[in-house]
């Protein structure tokens, strides 16, 4: 069940972002920094954050979406993890169909979803892939040498 981020939710997201290790120290203070604007500023529109549950209640994965800014309709996916031990039990995908749908309702007509052209994101861009999401852009050496920047879209109409 994905559900809207509760601020008791958030050792169990540090934790698993950490978990993954896949994000530097710099992307863990950006993604907690996200999460606290979501907490914190309750009045703000740039930024939501749900968790999805593990079958036993626990918080298995968390992403952080809101609308791009200055474009008509169009949503980006910010951050998305899933612990370590429940990966490949379908929570990732879960919160992304549940992304697209929460889009489709909100008459949005396009996600964006940016990640790093890394070996060790490989798997990652193959599940967006695997999604129905299409590269548009790659941007050689953005985050430093060797580490493109990979923007994927998918059209909601």
């Amino acid at each position: 069940m994905v559900r809207p981020m509760a601020p008791s939710d958030k050792p169990a997201v540090m934790g698993l972002i950490k978990a993954t290790g896949m994000f530097t120290p710099a992307e863990i203070e950006v993604a907690e920094e996200l999460i606290d604007v979501y907490l914190l500023k309750p009045g703000q529109k740039d930024y939501s954050v749900v968790v999805v549950e593990t079958p036993d209640g626990g918080v298995g994965g968390y992403m952080t979406w809101g609308p791009t800014p200055l474009a008509e309709g169009a949503y980006d996916l910010y951050w998305m993890a899933v612990s370590p031990k429940e990966q490949g039990r379908g929570l990732g995908k879960e919160l992304v169909r549940w992304l697209e749908r929460t889009v489709a309702d909100l008459d949005g007509r396009l996600i964006i979803i940016e990640t790093a052209g890394q070996p060790k994101y490989h798997p990652t861009r193959q599940f967006y892939l695997g999604l129905g999401y299409k590269e548009v852009a790659r941007v050689p050496d953005f985050y430093k040498p060797g580490d493109d920047r990979i923007i994927c879209t998918k059209s909601m109409k």
